[in-house]
């Protein structure tokens, strides 16, 4: 599995290669018949395309490898930035024609995601309303403390507790960061008073809690109109008000066809930080509204409390320069699990 995984990263950066350039390429020690037993193993699963016959043979990465092969995190980053190969442009392909065939976990990673699901169900049995929301309101301070640090609040979690709970600001912070720690209560009491509103997906609905996380902040509400940047990469968001609209109503396309609700929560999370639809709070409005549908479907809601940030913010600029999700797969799976046995 590891060679195979050599493999898709050197055709990743590589392709059209032939075996001679493979075998080079990564100093491989296997015999010429091992190594065209391992492609014809990544063909045969789809991970691998291959055109032509005998010398002529070249391999490329297929799509769905492209999406979920396994991209060494600490490797990629030893790179600067002006020295990575990216993807600088949107890449609506993604959205339409590979996302809607790509299953985005492993049949291995499905058994535990519902395994741990089933653990939530079990754990709310016998649970009183009064009970559930206290214990969303636990899990919403955790969130709440989280989602702001990853932006670079720098309220401590005893002090964000204090604030949603007493209303009590902290000393030598600004205004700001405790309106937005705020902002995100109201939009996690919303989104528990109305479940059912984010069964499905959609623009306005997407817009309502960004408008509900950038309140009293100095942030334009609506799509935004202008340019935006992303500090520590090269990817450029789109910048036209109309194509930003477009991508956003194929994501949520895409999103409510998928029957898994996993897919559909880790979709929220990366597209909507992918498009950066507004002027700011794409990620903060991703992670709620993936929240929102896992809500919706009765699934154990993700507080990321444990996440590091720059673990975080690593794995999404995989997703921008590469269209990689396997980085934070791995987030997400981690941080449900320790979502179901942390509450309620």
């Amino acid at each position: 599995m590891k060679k195979e995984s050599e493999i898709l990263q050197f055709l990743h950066f590589h392709p059209e290669s032939s075996r001679n350039d493979i075998e080079i390429g990564l100093n491989l020690t296997e015999s010429p018949a091992t190594l065209k037993r391992m492609l014809a193993s990544l063909v045969e699963k789809g991970d691998v395309n291959v055109v032509g016959q005998g010398r002529a043979t070249r391999y490329s990465i297929s799509a769905k490898a492209q999406v979920t092969m396994i991209i060494d995190i600490e490797t990629y980053f030893k790179k600067e930035t002006d020295e990575r190969v990216v993807q600088s442009g949107f890449n609506f392909s993604l959205i339409n024609d590979i996302l809607p065939k790509v299953a985005i976990f492993t049949s291995e990673e499905m058994e535990r995601l519902n395994a741990l699901q089933n653990q939530f169900k079990q754990n709310l049995q016998g649970i009183s309303d009064t009970e559930y929301r206290k214990e969303m309101e636990r899990l919403g301070i955790d969130l709440s403390w989280k989602s702001s640090q990853i932006e670079g609040n720098t309220y401590s979690l005893l002090e964000t507790e204090k604030l949603l709970k007493e209303k009590q600001t902290a000393s030598g912070k600004t205004k700001e960061e405790a309106v937005m720690l705020l902002n995100h209560k109201d939009a996690l009491d919303f989104i528990l008073d109305n479940p059912d509103y984010f069964k499905q997906l959609n623009i306005r609905r997407i817009e309502d809690i960004h408008s509900l996380l950038v309140k009293e902040l100095d942030v334009d509400k609506g799509i935004r109109k202008r340019r935006v940047g992303i500090t520590g990469t090269n990817y450029r968001p789109l910048d036209n008000e109309f194509q930003i609209r477009e991508a956003l109503e194929d994501s949520c396309k895409l999103i409510n066809a998928k029957e898994n609700v996993f897919e559909k929560a880790i979709l929220a999370l990366v597209l909507l930080s992918y498009i950066q639809a507004f002027a700011d709070g794409n990620k903060r409005t991703a992670r709620i509204t993936s929240n929102a549908i896992l809500i919706a479907n009765g699934y154990c809601p993700i507080s990321f409390r444990t996440v590091d940030s720059i673990d975080y913010k690593k794995a999404m600029l995989v997703f921008y320069e590469q269209n990689n999700i396997s980085a934070f797969k791995q987030i997400f799976i981690e941080q449900f699990a320790f979502a179901v046995e942390q509450y309620f």
